[in-house]
């Protein structure tokens, strides 16, 4: 038996940075990302977001890349989206952001993730994600 503790705080917005993900959509998002992350063998300690961006907290094995991790995350919730409720415009930009955990951090970090809409209402923020989330997603800022 193989033993992993990764732990990671992935983040990443709707195309064009669009509010696609609606309040009435965001239960079945959150549902279907935990179902798929338990069938790629990862655990879902969080979701959470705004109406244009979602963070996840996840512990990815070592035997799946995350790159691959998050291409499967994007590209089976936009799918499931358009195809199941018939939201036909639903997309992700392709970019994402990812850092990693120790677990001291866990805790703090699922609780900013499951409370984002009241982190953003209350300006309690933590600048240092949101500043590289608008690095990360700004279509206009340069690559380099």
């Amino acid at each position: 038996m193989t033993l992993w503790r990764t732990y990671y705080h992935l983040v990443w917005a709707t195309h064009d940075r669009h509010p696609l993900i609606l309040p009435v959509h965001e239960l079945i998002l959150h549902e279907y990302l935990h179902q798929k992350i338990k069938r790629l063998d990862a655990y879902c300690y969080g979701i959470g977001g705004m109406p244009d961006h979602i963070y996840l907290i996840v512990s990815i094995p070592p035997k799946i890349s995350i790159a691959e991790f998050v291409k499967h995350l994007k590209g089976g919730s936009s799918r499931h989206l358009n195809q199941s409720i018939g939201h036909k415009d639903f997309g992700w930009q392709r970019e994402y952001g990812v850092f990693t955990l120790g677990g001291k951090q866990l805790e703090g970090a699922i609780d900013y993730v499951k409370n984002q809409k009241q982190h953003h209402a209350e300006l309690t923020i933590v600048q240092s994600l949101e500043s590289v989330n608008e690095l990360v997603f700004d279509s206009n800022h340069p690559r380099e």
